[in-house]
């Protein structure tokens, strides 16, 4: 078979595709690696396959695998066997057909070096399943030559910046998850492309989810838990308009100890410019792809889509108001001017969102 990287092996397999007999797992995404075989053990378990574990070292060999693979089990039809080779382990002479080393293996009439491996993949037709990692970024080429003909081969390779929301929607499908695109986009903003966090987020959600209600960015915060806003969270909540969720953020922001001239400066401030932007050019006439680019966006980031609403809903007029307000509030704060910080930053939002 075709070799299958990870994203679109996740994709297929939530819809509950057919697994071959043999699949190799590769690549130097360790995480990637290791939740594509989890990902394929649930499913063969739940077809009523039983797990088997072996790993393979420095010195060791394959005759526990082959010989698990040749003696069927009592009380389990079906078995799924995983065999990880570690990365310590390297192709050695002792695999070729004259070694000394497993004459006891031979004498028998079985090999357990890696030619009988690649005899047991190029001959196994089931009724279970031999899962193959490989703990490094390819495997050997022996190996994958066997497997061409009716293996499935998974690559499991660092994911590109833009396929990062494509994983997030894979990994929260096998979990059974609806994603909204703020949710999405608060995962990548806070998480960047660490996929093993990303999924632990997700695994965490499903404790508090309703089934069937698509997850929001407040869902993805444990109840009860005190914790930093995330950058960006707040603007998000400013372009959407969301009041008592700003106000609150901005309320745990300063009880945490971050700075108010990295609020303004970094969120509000940049916020109210990026609206400002979009509602003189919607006024304009242009589309919302020109609008977006004018921003540095692409058209179908959700940031640009929030900018977008956010300044429709506010106007340019109402925007270019507390934009200079905000500006002198700036200058306020650093001159020593405005004291009250905290009640300053709140009474620019609420005049900006109060209807």
């Amino acid at each position: 078979m075709p070799v299958e990287n990870a994203l679109a092996y996740l994709r297929a397999g939530a819809s509950g595709r057919r697994i071959a007999p043999v699949a190799i797992i590769f690549g130097p995404h360790a995480f990637l690696r290791e939740y594509v075989l989890d990902s394929i053990v649930r499913s063969l378990a739940a077809d009523g396959c039983k797990y088997r574990g072996f790993q393979v070292g420095v010195g060791d060999d394959y005759g526990a695998v082959l010989n698990e693979l040749r003696a069927p089990d009592l009380f389990a039809p079906k078995l799924a066997i995983a065999c990880r080779v570690l990365r310590s382990r390297r192709d050695r002479a002792d695999d070729s057909a004259g070694d000394n080393d497993a004459g006891e293996s031979r004498a028998s009439g079985a090999g357990s070096g890696e030619p009988a491996l690649v005899a047991a993949i190029e001959d196994f037709r089931g009724p279970g399943h031999l899962l193959l990692i490989y703990e490094r970024d390819n495997a050997p080429a022996k190996v994958r030559r066997a497997a061409e003909k009716s293996a499935l081969l998974i690559n499991c390779m660092r994911p590109f910046d833009n396929q990062i929301d494509q994983y997030v929607l894979a990994i929260a499908q096998s979990l059974g998850l609806k994603m909204s695109s703020g949710a999405i986009d608060m995962l990548i903003s806070r998480h960047g492309g660490d996929l093993a966090a990303i999924a632990n987020a997700l695994s965490k959600v499903t404790i508090f989810t309703e089934p069937g209600k698509p997850v929001q960015p407040g869902d993805l915060d444990e109840p009860g838990a005190q914790r930093m806003p995330e950058q960006f969270e707040l603007a998000e909540s400013l372009a959407r308009g969301r009041v008592s969720p700003a106000l609150a953020q901005l309320g745990r922001a300063f009880a945490l100890g971050r700075d108010p001239f990295e609020i303004l400066g970094v969120e509000i401030i940049p916020q109210m410019r990026r609206m400002m932007i979009a509602a003189s050019l919607l006024a304009a006439g242009e589309s919302i792809g020109e609008v977006a680019s004018a921003m540095g966006m692409s058209p179908q980031s959700g940031m640009a889509m929030r900018t977008i609403e956010g300044a429709r809903r506010f106007g340019l007029k109402r925007l270019e108001r507390a934009y200079w307000r905000a500006c002198a509030m700036d200058a306020g704060f650093k001159n020593g001017l405005l004291k009250e910080r905290e009640h300053a930053l709140g009474g620019l939002l609420l005049d900006l969102m109060a209807n």
